[in-house]
């Protein structure tokens, strides 16, 4: 209160009921000393006068770690909006995987702040505070186990981003339970009798899907709400592990369950440590029900999570990985960790927020090692996300896959109890598809370091050789040309770096040429700087960037359509052959519409988009009248075009149609000089000429 003095939030309260209030949140948790105490320091540093220093003198070492961890990732708000989201999610996991205490606030801090995210005027600010807490804070939440905090982020963020859908379904749900609510009431009691007349004493009460949960059930599944059979659960709560299974038993002898319904969670657990049994019976009236049963101590793990292990022992108060073994759980944090795994791979950062949420969202399935060593793994994936999530190194020498003893595709997606034996050798690059093999985080980014590291060879190659190239135009011999003048203007370490920066058309070779020649003439420089034609081969890679780009692979231009930098610009894989780059226009597509497994986004690079010339064609339909042709040429000149290719033929006996082939910077450079020929008279028409 004295640190925060006046100052006032969005809603007008004192700044400082903010942090109590996240305290608050903290204690239903039970919460150690430390963490309550980070809860009420957590916006000191960020927000006030109050240093590292000063808390570490009063609070202790321990408190103020805590809360400049907790300060660095708010601090990162403040960053671009393009690398907002990646780099708070960076140092987020990071700082989380060394003291999830730090998560904790930071989750109850932003519950908080979604509690009264309406107070915000702002609407843009409303929705990207609402989007990053359903992408980011929500996953991770769940990815702990602290499943409340994880419900109530969603819900907040789902009013707040798509309101409509919200109030549609609580709309039904409200009908469901006026029509359905007495009926429920009826199976609990059954339920409870069953059991206790079999000797399984169980606390049993119903409970209603949130609707959420409801809404992406609707959009995975592409169902309509009344195909949902979960709406209302069952919860069914033993005193031991093996009641849970007798109580399975009494309630399956009672009801007949619906096939491929039931999922063991206690001898697999999830990998937040969730442990409980679902299935999913016909009960009374017809009704399909779902049923959860677990012990009281798994359903504390399933509310609270990590949190659900704070404890005093050894007369301290903190986790206990002890209680949380003997609970059947693991290592809590063993999700951030490989999160972090992931973020030593590097990469930009979409690639990171993409794989990060892979991770965070997918759920689950168990193969085994040839040695019986169970592997948890998202839905879904692949040999290589076995291989990558056994080691690294694992992963990089797969060329190969058994499962259960045969050999099998690297395209075959893994089933529960599947055996699976990872084939390994000498690989001398990663293949451009490996991609699409993998569906983890982890194993993509791995693959993507390997790709960036090839595609950083064929930059350094291009980029070397533009440079020489520009050196001999100038009439200047780069062997005895120290390029330190460079790499001091662009602040880059090396030779090698300033030719990975030239391919990757971050610097220009003329550039280049003016820091290290600083006096050189005009003439010189303009011989050297001209532009270049764009063509097929190896030099293609220094113009195209995107999907399916990398070393190895052919670039081909297609001669239908004749793309040149502007266009928009798409690739059609041609298995071995490489790529043929197509303008989005082409009529040639039309051919691959139903084959959305070879197109490749692509986009221009930099230095085709300043620094080249392309041929593309024109077709114009023009009086047949002496000299109109001379006209026609002599505007397409005056516009900067060149013409290369000329050919004529009667449409009719006053025009004819003329293709011209004309050498231009761009596609903005041909617009201009087609909008040229429409403003003369004696030019009826003028088109872009495909094929």
């Amino acid at each position: 209160m004295k640190a925060h003095g006046s100052q006032l939030r969005a809603s007008g309260d004192p700044y400082f009921a903010h942090p109590i209030e996240v305290a608050g949140i903290l204690t239903d948790y039970r919460m150690d000393t430390a963490t309550i105490v980070t809860a009420l320091l957590h916006d000191v540093i960020e927000d006030t006068e109050v240093t590292r220093a000063e808390i570490a003198r009063v609070f202790g070492e321990e408190i103020a770690g805590l809360v400049e961890g907790v300060t660095k990732l708010s601090r990162l708000e403040l960053a671009a909006e393009h690398k907002r989201q990646a780099e708070n999610l960076r140092k987020f996991i990071l700082a989380i995987s060394r003291d999830v205490r730090v998560l904790l606030v930071k989750l109850a801090d932003r519950l908080h702040n979604m509690r009264t995210l309406h107070f915000i005027k702002s609407a843009a600010k409303r929705e990207r505070i609402a989007r990053e807490t359903l992408e980011i804070y929500a996953p991770l939440a769940r990815s702990i186990g602290c499943h409340r905090i994880c419900i109530e982020l969603e819900e907040l963020a789902f009013s707040q981003l798509n309101p409509v859908a919200r109030d549609a379904i609580v709309r039904r749900l409200d009908t469901l339970r006026a029509g359905q609510g007495e009926a429920v009431a009826q199976v609990s009691e059954e339920i409870s009798a069953k059991l206790e007349a079999a000797g399984v004493p169980a606390r049993v009460f119903g409970r209603q899907k949130h609707p959420y949960s409801i809404w992406r059930k609707l959009q995975r599944k592409s169902i309509g709400f009344s195909q949902l059979s979960d709406i209302f659960a069952f919860r069914v709560i033993v005193s031991a592990e093996a009641d849970c299974y007798r109580a399975l038993g009494v309630i399956h002898r009672t009801w007949p369950c619906v096939p491929e319904r039931f999922k063991d969670f206690i001898s697999t657990p999830k990998r937040n440590n969730y442990r409980s049994i679902h299935t999913t019976v016909v009960g009374p009236k017809g009704l399909r029900i779902e049923m959860q049963i677990r012990t009281e101590a798994m359903d504390l793990v399933a509310e609270e999570g990590v949190a659900a292990h704070w404890r005093y022992k050894d007369q301290s108060y903190g986790f206990d990985p002890e209680a949380a073994e003997a609970a059947g759980g693991r290592d809590p944090l063993v999700n951030l960790r490989q999160l972090v795994q992931v973020l030593e791979h590097g990469g930009d950062s979409d690639e990171l927020v993409e794989h990060a949420k892979m991770e965070m969202f997918l759920d689950q399935v168990f193969v085994f090692t040839p040695k019986g060593r169970l592997v948890s793994l998202p839905k879904g994936a692949l040999p290589l996300d076995f291989a990558y999530a056994l080691h690294t190194d694992i992963g990089d020498s797969c060329v190969g896959v058994k499962i259960n003893g045969e050999l099998r595709p690297l395209r075959t997606v893994l089933a529960n109890g599947d055996v699976v034996e990872v084939v390994r050798g000498p690989k001398a690059k990663t293949p451009e598809d490996w991609n699409s093999l993998a569906i983890t985080g982890r194993a993509r980014s791995a693959i993507r370091r390997h790709i960036r590291l090839a595609e950083k060879e064929e930059f350094t190659r291009l980029g070397r050789a533009s440079l020489e190239r520009t050196f001999e135009a100038a009439g200047k011999g780069k062997g005895d040309v120290s390029l330190r003048p460079a790499l001091e203007r662009f602040a880059l370490a090396s030779d090698a770096e300033l030719y990975d920066a030239i391919g990757r058309g971050r610097v220009t070779p003329g550039q280049v040429l003016e820091a290290v020649f600083p006096g050189l003439k005009e003439s010189e420089r303009a011989a050297a700087t001209a532009r270049r034609k764009i063509e097929d081969g190896p030099a293609a890679h220094f113009y195209v960037r995107g999907g399916g780009v990398t070393p190895g692979v052919e670039l081909t231009f297609g001669k239908c359509c004749k793309p040149v930098p502007g266009d928009r610009i798409v690739g059609i894989a041609r298995g071995r052959k490489g790529l043929v780059v197509h303008a989005i226009d082409c009529p040639e597509l039309a051919k691959y519409e139903d084959r959305e497994e070879l197109w490749r986004d692509l986009q221009w690079t930099s230095e085709a988009n300043g620094n080249t010339f392309s041929r593309a064609a024109l077709r114009a339909t023009i009086l047949d009248a002496p000299g109109v042709l001379g006209q026609a040429c002599a505007i397409i000149g005056e516009a900067g075009g060149n013409i290369v290719g000329l050919s004529m033929h009667h449409r009719h006996s006053s025009f004819f149609d003329a293709d011209i082939e004309i050498e231009v910077k761009d596609a903005r450079h041909l617009t201009h000089i087609a909008a040229a020929l429409r403003a003369c008279p004696s030019v009826e028409t003028v088109e872009r000429a495909w094929g």
